[in-house]
């Protein structure tokens, strides 16, 4: 997952599904951005899924919204195999300790200033 600056998902038209994985990292980064990159693409490519959301704080913890439009969105990301592949490596090398959630959004909405 990049770090680059984007602009937040828009809210989308309930009932979609949220995926939230919050992080702190270990030393060890070798390969983890490839990794991130990569994973980035591939789900993309998930059928069903909406967009992500990503931020880091000084103190080293990672959140990561992964917006789904249903829950086999989620399972057949979660089942991919370049994926499961990642956290496995994950759990090995690049985190002390993580936590997903998986919810259902039944309410959204959102705020843009006008420009200019």
């Amino acid at each position: 997952m990049s770090d680059h600056d984007h602009a937040p998902v828009a809210a989308h038209e309930p009932p979609y599904y949220v995926a939230v994985f919050t992080s702190v990292r270990t030393e060890d980064d070798a390969g983890y951005g490839e990794t991130a990159e990569r994973m980035e693409e591939l789900v993309q490519q998930i059928p069903g899924y909406l967009g992500m959301d990503h931020a880091r704080t000084p103190g080293g913890l990672a959140i990561t919204v992964g917006y789904f439009r249903d829950e086999d969105a989620i399972k057949q990301w979660s089942a991919h195999a370049e994926h499961r592949a990642a956290q496995r490596r994950g759990r090995t090398e690049w985190y002390e300790r993580y936590t997903l959630h998986v919810a259902k959004v039944e309410r959204s909405h959102g705020f843009e200033r006008a420009r200019g």
